[in-house]
């Protein structure tokens, strides 16, 4: 006799079990849901955006930049 004769098993898990799937399901339903990114991106704009962004934060006397603090 062995003490290793009984095999276990388990169910597979659904990762959108108990209730998750619905409430994504609901929040996408929803008249706010975030749709932006449906539209595309101008990328003119982001980029004009990420440097004024790169701009702002170089004003700042704590800001440096890593490649500098060799």
């Amino acid at each position: 006799m062995s003490l290793f004769s009984h095999h276990i098993s388990f169910k597979q898990i659904d990762p959108l079990g108990n209730g998750l799937r619905e409430e994504i399901i609901a929040e996408q339903d929803e008249p706010e849901a975030i749709g932006a990114l449906e539209d595309g991106v101008n990328e003119g704009e982001l980029a004009q955006y990420w440097q004024q962004v790169e701009s702002d934060i170089e004003k700042d006397p704590e800001w440096f930049r890593f490649s500098e603090d060799e």
